[in-house]
């Protein structure tokens, strides 16, 4: 966990319209440039003379080196980040740098918000997207702190980001919010 000095914000102090957040992992670059190792030898593989008898394992082969490289790195570069947007009517989560996958929640369904000070890539099962019946859905692209998200039909969305407390905070002021304007549009009204 980080020492988050602007988290230590005043009673007085409102949230921000929009708070955003993030978390890198730069453990997954390594598993990108193996699969960009990967496509290079697949078209190494295609260009090499002394494959031109063999077409077969030729093909097979610079197939499966391009397959197994492309998935390599769009899988891992889809988790080498996530952004996290807290709106006044919703939270979005962008992965990767083109922001895919995505997913926005909209406040109306969400009953509650925690601090999670530990979630690892070990609970989910690995890093990325990830789904557990127990525990609901992640996104994991890093081992630290995190947001649980208690939905209102019963399952938990988790995201790790970093200053997640402030996260939690701006959550819950939101959810108040939306709670005082009436029982049409308290958290569990969406569910």
């Amino acid at each position: 966990m980080r020492d988050h000095p602007q988290s230590a914000r005043g009673a007085s102090e409102t949230p921000p319209e929009i708070w955003t957040g993030h978390a890198r992992n730069r453990m997954q670059w390594p598993l990108a440039a193996a699969g960009a190792a990967c496509v290079a030898l697949g078209i190494v593989l295609a260009v090499d003379p002394r494959w031109a008898s063999a077409i077969g394992p030729l093909v097979m082969a610079v197939v499966g080196c391009v397959a197994v490289g492309l998935l390599m790195i769009f899988g891992t570069l889809a988790f080498v980040h996530v952004a996290v947007r807290v709106y006044a009517d919703s939270l979005e989560v962008r992965c990767g740098f083109m922001g895919l996958p995505r997913r926005r929640i909209p406040l109306s369904h969400v009953v509650g918000a925690s601090f999670a000070p530990r979630v690892t890539p070990r609970q989910w099962g690995g890093w990325g997207y990830r789904w557990r019946p127990e525990k609901g859905t992640a996104v994991v692209v890093r081992r630290g702190e995190g947001v649980v998200l208690e939905l209102g039909d019963g399952r938990k969305f988790t995201v790790t980001v970093d200053d997640a407390e402030a996260a939690v905070r701006v959550i819950r002021d939101r959810l108040r919010v939306l709670a005082s304007r009436g029982p049409g549009a308290s958290p569990a009204a969406g569910a």
